[in-house]
């Protein structure tokens, strides 16, 4: 069942305002540290815009996989819908580096090109302690986890469980947060290169095979997605098991929208999160934001019927160029204002002429197949 564009409205309404307010969160430790420390203290707006991208990420992705019932298109569309862009501002940070005019990313130099180049295309660098070449792409890590953790649930047959799933998660990362607060992948080059490599395999494969073959590989996937969010997220495992929780949340949301759980089952799912995920960093901005970004969502999700301003929807459609482009104006602009002044204008351009028409592009080379 396709969902109607109207239908989707609200969660561009959520996105543009989650981008701004990372953008923010960087603009205001950049320009304006002073007066940002105070808000920081209080909310941390970073953290409540990335939660709001891990609520929508949950209650779309198993949508759109599940609508098209074609593993290959899923992950067809998913590559063209990402990877244009994030392969243009990767080029133009490392540009703009050579030319002295933005520092390298941190460790960038002392690892590998080819396995750097590998993990950040294959958006695993976050979670196999790799050096990203543009900062902010480090949720796309635990983006590309839940992926492959929703695929395997989908080829398997157990996608209904996500309130379950999201539940144990949560209960699971208080326990391993203690016993892993740290990352326990290290620097090995060899071992990093195996597990992206292998990865890929399992994508691929999925993409591809049939039968048995595709069966075993995205379970594989699955796997190891789900491994390397509990062995490599650098901010801690509690913290890293935490966001999948929450995008599972989301996707429970989804299912008690359908009709296919209980509502309570989604509202026990969203409070396990809340409850395990609010101790998960000792911040005072990380609590408010975690339960700002749930609130928002819910109010979100309960106005989804209406119709929301073209301008703040146009905000979400422009997001991800508003993401990921923003780190690299940081070293440029003057003043916050020129800042937002290019910044906005500048998304609107790069959606139009890289993301559009890589989606379209995308849309044209998936060919339907039997789930």
């Amino acid at each position: 069942m396709s969902l109607p564009p109207a239908r989707l409205a609200w969660l561009d309404a959520l996105r543009g305002p989650a981008a701004l307010a990372v953008t923010a969160h960087h603009g205001g430790w950049t320009f304006v540290p002073a007066l940002y420390a105070v808000v920081d203290a209080r909310v941390d707006l970073g953290t409540w815009g990335v939660f709001v991208f891990f609520l929508v990420s949950g209650y779309i992705i198993p949508a759109s996989l599940e609508r098209r019932g074609d593993v290959r298109g899923f992950w067809t569309g998913r590559a063209f819908r990402l990877l244009p862009l994030l392969l243009t501002a990767c080029c133009a940070a490392l540009l703009l580096a050579a030319a002295g005019l933005v520092p390298l990313s941190s460790g960038l130099g002392s690892r590998p090109l080819p396995l750097v180049a590998l993990g950040n295309v294959a958006m695993l660098q976050e979670l196999l302690n790799l050096p990203a070449v543009v900062s902010v792409t480090w949720t796309l890590s635990y983006e590309m986890a839940f992926y492959l953790i929703s695929v395997a649930l989908y080829v398997t047959g157990r996608a209904r469980r996500s309130a379950g799933i999201s539940v144990a998660l949560a209960v699971a990362a208080v326990p391993l947060g203690l016993l892993m607060p740290r990352a326990v992948i290290g620097r090995g080059d060899l071992l990093a290169a195996l597990l992206c490599l292998a990865v890929v395999a399992a994508v691929v494969v999925t993409a591809l095979a049939g039968g048995r073959a595709r069966t075993a590989a995205a379970v594989t996937g699955g796997l190891l997605g789900l491994a390397l969010v509990v062995a490599g997220s650098r901010g801690g495992t509690w913290q890293g098991v935490i966001i999948l929780a929450a995008m599972f949340a989301g996707t429970a949301v989804y299912r008690a929208e359908r009709g296919e759980i209980p509502w309570r089952a989604a509202a026990v799912a969203v409070a396990a999160v809340l409850g395990c995920g609010i101790p998960a960093k000792d911040d005072p901005g990380w609590a408010p934001a975690l339960v700002l970004a749930f609130a928002v969502f819910g109010l979100a999700f309960a106005l989804r019927g209406r119709a929301f301003p073209r301008w703040l929807t146009w905000l979400g459609v422009v997001s991800f160029s508003l993401y990921l482009l923003h780190p690299l104006l940081l070293h440029l602009a003057p003043d916050i204002w020129v800042y937002y002044l290019v910044l906005v204008p500048l998304s609107g351009v790069t959606y139009r002429l890289i993301e559009a028409p890589a989606q379209r592009l995308g849309r044209r080379l998936r060919r339907p197949q039997n789930a």
